[in-house]
């Protein structure tokens, strides 16, 4: 019907109108007259059609009286023209509701089994479905209680049972959701928006009575609905949960089971009815309790972790009510109600952790003010104590969403309990269970082989803190991270409420009770005081009354207490090395009694006798078959623990923690230079924490700032090296990470090591060659050389000069000059020209000749602590241990780099180290070659020409001959080749030949001789990387001599022939004119066209 036509107002008018439709319907029953009739009955105002309403139903319904079988689609068309009917009328008889509601009920159920569905079609379901809500929404008055009258059982059994079936096991959604509703409209409890009759206390009483029949059949099928398949989408779950709490909220509602004792008992002329009634009698209370408090259990477990978020705010909502209203009376059921709903109060969504804080705190608020209080709170408390019991079993057997509802679970008792957790951990049993399932819990998972393997070096000891990335903890009873997450929170809650002390001596009771419990007491501990101090605590008590908290000197003292155990002997110098290297076997030597030597004292046997020290137990390197992999990384975790909570206790106390500076900084910086990289990446981190904590702008200033003990333990610990090893490692990571103004400060330690180094270098090479190392980089950081800056501008001149243009007549200008010069034509002018531009002495430069002996300058103290570490270094070089003599070539190279601005001190240092440098270049293992070469490097960079005949006789022939050698063997290896030592020693011979021979400015013979050694790498057949570098090389000679170079390489291929500019000259003839492509080819080109520019100038000429 078009919007624009008016309905009809009058019954008189509508009569006429719907009476032809209605009769032909009743004589014939087909799906056109019933549409007919349909689009009619949308004509005629509601008021009108409301006159009319048992008019028009009695068509409608003598169809679906008419005996025998129907067609689905004539079924359909009435259901869908009675809902129009019911849904803009009401029903005010009690005779149509009851007989509408059972012709449409046997509209879609067996003819055989009234309680299953027929297998009609689904449209046919869902119309009929449809018209059952509006029938129950148009009933008027006091007519719908009839339907909850003793007498309705039977019918009102079987409605009930079919929607159950229809909600249970229909596929389509649209039905299930349809057959949830009308329950709910059945049961009285639509949650929609049309209005609805508000039943009287007597009426509702008068319902779940009646109800409670049904509740058995309800419960247990609606149940199942919710644990479904997770198919049938959140919607259809949310409506059954519904159902279920409203229906459940209904029969065993408190005040109805009070109300209900006094109520006349049911009339006797039932019959067999009367076997259908149930009688809430306290007996039957209570078994109905402990039954749905199994398939609450049921319901809990597949709603609370839920995937859609949704399912999760209904599961808050079901238990709000159901503690609202049937506290009492679901007694058994209260405790997993309050779990279900502090489970959901760390809920990832904003929205149902709000609605979850809302009903905790009205949970909270209604027995505090009834005098129930005291049964709620141990409720809360036996909850607590059982979870604590069955945790460890839960996170061992449930998949990781029920171990994060679990664990929220846990926390939200915490939470809910706040200030009364602090009573409850009073007790013994409680404060055990907890503890125990935390350590269970917390079991890390330690047989990772990697965590043993990687070491660290001086890039990561240079890593900023910051970058510091410090590896997840694997744990043996879960994966995920957010677990990890809750259960630190639930640390944290405990500390935040609980009594700091008590916490602190159980758990540090526990951490020396067993190593099984050590690493997972570390970090209770470690939260335990961040909660205590407030940080990262989530929502606090519900109720009014909040935790007393801890004053700063209480967490002091904590914290003073729990870092004397965490830095004693036994717990923080731990065994993390799986094999013994040399440095472990030199330090053992160092070590042993027979050869302790203080670093300080003479060489004498007096000393030797005072300086005997017993080793700890604890720095004994037990022999390698007993350090398992499982207790090394057991160790490794232990320490990276530990040094966190030094951070976490930073950060809880402040700038209160400044004073503890002096007892643990020297720990962290010790752990900072620890050769496994876990450990020295978890002590970067925690010291960029206690930066943070203590006010320090930087790393730097926290060195700086407290370098004065700092320095002070160290100088005493070196000269008790054998009880403390590590003092090296200290003074390593200082040096690392602070400034020129420590220099000072560490002169004398510096010479103590290097004392120590001439009593017994045999011994210590190992030990402080480390410092050296780090010593060096420091100097080289702080006072950096100019030389790099100067090769660099040099360079640049270079560049610019190549690309001049060439001017042919002014070469020959300047060649006839030249040679007149040599014939002794013209060189009295050049000299008389000099000697007028001689400058005269100035006042000063006399005073200064004039005045007494020359005295040698002061260096300044970085030079000097350079000079003496350089010396030892000339001495060092030879040590049989080639990790030492790796480390001297390092430490040398830094020496040549900081005294390169001083030649008077690098060349006198140069000459004195050449011998056994030239060792290590010509007979040592290729690990060493390579680091020597680069030394002869930087040392080609510095010293110039100072070198240049020592590399061209002793060096450059052995190197030429080792590249000639092995140009074969690589050109022919396949794809492994390039992960040797002789690839390696290859390309770093390579790409510092270049510079080096350019550097140098050696002579035609010696260029020669690398040019030869060089040219079967510009072999395509050659490793890419090999080829690049011999580019190079060929790059820097031809800036040291381009017309040789030009040569040498069109010998070997020339693409093109040169035509002279003048018919007077001869043709050029080269030997790589004619040649085909070859293995050089390309190369070759490569080089011509980038260093001598296109050939613009040649053309093909004609074979002669």
């Amino acid at each position: 019907m078009p919007s624009t036509m008016s309905q009809i107002n009058d019954p008189k008018i509508a009569f006429a109108y719907l009476r032809p439709a209605c009769v032909l319907l009743t004589r014939e029953p087909t799906v056109t007259n019933v549409e007919t009739l349909s689009g009619q009955l949308k004509e005629i105002n509601d008021a009108t059609l409301q006159q009319l309403q048992e008019y028009v139903l009695f068509p409608l319904r003598f169809v679906l009286k008419v005996p025998g079988p129907k067609k689905d689609k004539l079924v359909q068309a009435v259901a869908e023209a009675m809902s129009h009917v019911l849904e803009n009328t009401c029903v005010h008889s009690w005779d149509t509701l009851r007989d509408l509601l059972s012709e449409l009920c046997l509209c879609i159920c067996s003819p055989t089994d009234p309680g299953k569905p027929t297998d009609s079609s689904e449209e046919l379901k869902l119309a009929v479905l449809r018209c059952l809500d509006a029938l129950l929404h148009a009933a008027y008055g006091d007519i719908v209680y009839k339907l909850f009258e003793p007498i309705m059982l039977p019918g009102l059994g079987a409605a009930v049972s079919l929607l159950l079936a229809l909600g249970e096991n229909e596929k389509s959604r649209e039905i299930q959701a349809a057959a949830l509703k009308c329950l709910q409209v059945l049961t009285l409890q639509c949650d929609c928006t049309q209005e609805h009759i508000v039943p009287s206390s007597e009426e509702r009483c008068s319902v779940g009575s009646t109800m409670a029949s049904f509740l058995p059949g309800i419960t247990v099928a609606v149940s199942r609905i919710i644990s479904g398949d997770m198919r049938q989408g959140h919607t259809v779950t949310i409506k059954a949960m519904k159902v279920w709490s409203q229906t459940v909220g209904l029969v065993m509602e408190d005040n109805q089971l009070k109300a209900c004792e006094s109520l006349k008992a049911p009339p006797a002329d039932l019959g067999r009815i009367a076997q259908l009634l149930v009688l809430r009698t306290p007996v039957w209370v209570k078994t109905t309790a402990g039954k749905l408090s199994v398939l609450l259990k049921k319901i809990i477990s597949c709603t609370t972790a839920h995937q859609h978020w949704k399912v999760r705010l209904e599961m808050v909502e079901l238990a709000d009510h159901l503690l609202a209203r049937c506290s009492l009376s679901l007694g058994e059921c209260v405790g997993l109600l309050l779990e279900a709903l502090v489970g959901a109060i760390n809920d990832e969504d904003p929205r149902v952790r709000q609605r979850c804080e809302v009903a905790l705190r009205e949970v909270s608020q209604r027995n505090q003010s009834s005098s129930s209080h005291q049964t709620f709170t141990d409720v809360l408390s036996e909850n607590l104590h059982s979870l604590a019991t069955s945790l460890p079993r839960l996170m061992r057997t449930s998949n990781d969403q029920m171990k994060l509802f679990v664990l929220n679970v846990f926390l939200g008792y915490l939470k809910l309990l706040g200030p009364l957790v602090s009573v409850i951990l009073n007790s013994a049993a409680h404060l055990e269970r907890i503890s125990k399932a935390l350590m269970q819990v917390l079991e890390l998972d330690v047989m990772d082989v990697r965590i043993v393997e990687e070491r660290s070096n001086t890039v990561t000891i240079e890593t900023s803190p910051a970058s510091a990335h410090i590896q997840r903890k694997h744990f043996l009873n879960f994966t995920v991270e957010r677990i990890f997450s809750v259960l630190m929170e639930i640390c944290r809650t405990l500390g935040y409420y609980g009594n700091i002390y008590l916490l602190t001596d159980h758990f540090l009771n526990l951490y020396d009770q067993s190593s099984a419990y050590r690493k997972q007491a570390a970090m209770v501990l470690n939260e335990i005081v961040r909660g205590a101090a407030g940080i990262a605590v989530g929502a606090q008590g519900q109720g009014e009354v909040q935790r007393q908290s801890a004053t700063q000197e209480d967490l002091k003292t904590a914290v003073m207490s729990i870092m004397e155990e965490y830095t004693s002997l036994n717990n923080w110098h731990l065994i993390t090395v799986s094999e013994e290297t040399d440095r472990d076997r030199q330090d053992q030597q160092l070590l042993s009694p027979s050869r302790l030597i203080s670093i300080s004292g003479s060489h004498g046997s007096s000393t030797v006798a005072n300086s005997l020290q017993v080793i700890p137990p604890s720095f004994a390197s037990p022999p390698p078959s007993s350090s398992t992999i499982h207790r090394l990384n057991s160790n490794i975790w232990q320490l990276c623990i530990q040094l966190e909570g030094i951070a976490c206790f930073a950060q809880a106390l402040g700038h209160d923690f400044r004073p503890l500076l002096m007892t643990s900084l020297y720990c962290v910086l010790e752990k900072a230079g620890e050769e496994t990289l876990l450990v020295s990446q978890a002590a970067l981190s925690s010291m960029l924490d206690i930066c943070k904590a203590c006010g320090y702008p930087s790393l730097m200033e926290l060195i700086n700032e407290n370098s004065d003990y700092l320095l002070n333990d160290i100088s005493l610990n070196l000269q008790r090296l054998s009880q403390h090893p590590q003092a090296p490692r200290v003074l390593t990571v200082m040096l690392t990470h602070s400034d020129c103004s420590l220099l000072p400060l560490v002169r004398d330690i510096v010479q103590d090591v290097l004392m120590a180094l001439d009593l017994s270098y045999d011994h210590t090479a190992a030990l402080f060659c480390s410092v050296l190392h780090a010593l060096m980089k420091a100097l080289a950081r702080w006072f950096p050389s100019s030389f790099s800056r100067t090769s660099k501008s040099t360079s640049s001149k270079q560049a610019t000069t190549d690309k001049e243009v060439f001017n042919i007549n002014q070469f020959l200008l300047d060649y006839q000059k030249q040679k007149e010069l040599a014939q002794g034509i013209g060189i009295e002018e050049d000299i008389n020209t000099e000697d007028i531009e001689v400058p005269p002495r100035t006042e000063g430069e006399d005073d200064e000749n004039l005045g007494g002996p020359d005295v040698k300058e002061e260096l300044p103290l970085h030079l000097s602590i350079t000079k003496d570490v350089m010396e030892r270094c000339i001495h060092l070089l030879s040590d049989p241990s080639l990790r030492v003599r790796l480390k001297v070539l390092d430490v040398l190279e830094l020496c040549v780099y900081v005294l390169s601005d001083k030649e008077n001190e690098l060349l006198p240092m140069a000459h004195r180290c050449w011998p056994a440098l030239l060792q290590r270049l010509t007979a040592d293992d290729p690990l060493a070659v390579l680091r020597a070469f680069r030394v002869l490097c930087t040392l080609g960079e510095t010293c110039g020409d100072f070198l240049r005949r020592r590399v061209s006789k002793e060096v450059l022939p052995k190197l030429s001959t080792s590249l000639a050698q092995q140009a074969p063997i690589s050109a022919k290896a396949g794809p492994i080749y390039t992960r040797t030592l002789a690839y390696k020693l290859q390309l770093a011979v390579l790409e510092g030949l270049g510079s080096l021979c350019q550097r140098l400015e050696l002579g035609e013979a010696d260029l020669d001789a690398v040019s030869e050694a060089c040219l079967p790498y510009l072999s395509c057949r050659q490793p890419i990387r090999l080829q690049e570098a011999c580019l190079s090389v060929f790059r820097h000679l031809i800036q040291v001599d381009p017309d040789a170079f030009w040569f040498t390489l069109n010998e070997l291929h020339c693409s093109s022939a040169y035509i002279p500019p003048h018919p007077d000259l001869q043709p050029v003839l080269l030997n790589g004119m004619g040649k085909p492509r070859d293995e050089y080819s390309d190369n070759v080109l490569k080089l011509l066209r980038e260093e001598f520019g296109p050939f613009t100038d040649v053309v093909n000429q004609p074979g002669s």
